[in-house]
C-alpha cells in the first residue's frame, strides 16, 4: 500500500519546473534521500509504501523491475517521460550534481585542476564515503538483520540450534568486522580536514547524509556506543539533530504515525 504527499517547497534555482517523485519504503535506506531532498529544498512528491512480509510490495516493480527502494523519478520540463533512478549512491550523486553542488567538496586543489593526484582530501573522502556507505558498511548491518530475524522467527524447537549458529557467526565474523569499521570511522571523524565536524571536513556533504541511516541503525542494534566510540557517536547524534533530517523524519511521522530508524 502507498500514500502520497504533495510538494510544499520551491524547486532549486535554475532547474525550471522539474517534477521529482521519491518512492519511499518504510524501514529502508530511502530516508536518506528524503533528507537530501529536504536539505536541497527541492520541490518533490513523496509516495510512501508499506512492507509486506518484511519485503517491498509488488507495486514498486511497476516503477523499477527490481522493485526496491529508494527509487526517484525526475522529469524535466518538456521531457516526454521521466528518468527513473535506483541505488542510493546514484540518486544522491545525481541530485547533488543538478540541484546542490554545495554538498560536494571542490574536486581539485588550486592550480592542480585535472592533474593526477591533484584532488583535495575533502573530495577524495567524499567520493570514498559515497561508495563506502553501501559497499562496505551496509552489508554488515544487513547480515546483522538477517541473523536477528533467524533468531526471532525460528520455531521454538530449533531455537537452540539457531541461536548457536547465529551466535558463532556474530562472534567470529560480524562483531569483529563491525568493530573494525566503527574504529575506522572514529579515526576518520577525528582526523577530518579543515577542523572537522563532518567526515569530509567542516561542511555537510552528501556522504554524511548517506552514512546517516546505517550509523543511526548501528546505534540501536549493532554496538555503536558512546562509551566505545565517543567521536563517532557524537557525529551521528549531530546528524540526527540537523534541521533537514528532522524535517524528513517529521514528514514520515505525519504520514505513518511513527519513524523507526532501525533495520
Amino acid at each position: 500500500m502507498s500514500s502520497t504527499v504533495q510538494p510544499e517547497q520551491d524547486v532549486a534555482k535554475g532547474q525550471g519546473k522539474t517534477k521529482v517523485i521519491l518512492y519511499w519504503l518504510e524501514k529502508s535506506r530511502a530516508q536518506r534521500i528524503l533528507w537530501l531532498l529536504e536539505e536541497l529544498k527541492i520541490d518533490y512528491e513523496l509516495k510512501t509504501y508499506k512492507r509486506v512480509n518484511m519485503v517491498a510490495p509488488p507495486e514498486l516493480q511497476e516503477i523499477h523491475p527490481l522493485g526496491k527502494s529508494p527509487l526517484l523519478s525526475v522529469q524535466a520540463e518538456g521531457a516526454p517521460e521521466p528518468l527513473v533512478l535506483a541505488e542510493s549512491g546514484l540518486i544522491a550523486e545525481y541530485l547533488i550534481e543538478h540541484f546542490g553542488p554545495s554538498l560536494a567538496p571542490n574536486q581539485y586543489q588550486n592550480g592542480k585542476e585535472g592533474q593526477v593526484q591533484g584532488e583535495t582530501e575533502e573530495w577524495l573522502r567524499y567520493r570514498y564515503f559515497m561508495h563506502y556507505a553501501e559497499g562496505t558498511l551496509m552489508p554488515f548491518l544487513v547480515i546483522a538483520l538477517i541473523l536477528r530475524t533467524i533468531r526471532e522467527k525460528s520455531p521454538f524447537f530449533i531455537k537452540p540450534i539457531a541461536n548457536a549458529i547465529t551466535g558463532n557467526i556474530e562472534s567470529m565474523f560480524l562483531k569483529p568486522n563491525l568493530e573494525n569499521n566503527f574504529n575506522f570511522l572514529e579515526s576518520q571523524v577525528k582526523s577530518a580536514p579543515d577542523g572537522g565536524g563532518y567526515l569530509c571536513g567542516s561542511k555537510l556533504t552528501g556522504a554524511d547524509i548517506l552514512l546517516s541511516y546505517p550509523l543511526s541503525a548501528a546505534k540501536g542494534r549493532a554496538g555503536l556506543s558512546q562509551e566505545k566510540y565517543p567521536a563517532l557517536f557524537e557525529y551521528v547524534t549531530r546528524l540526527e539533530a540537523m534541521e533537514g533530517n528532522k524535517r524528513a523524519i517529521q514528514k514520515i511521522i505525519d504520514i505513518e504515525g511513527s519513524y523507526d530508524p532501525s533495520l
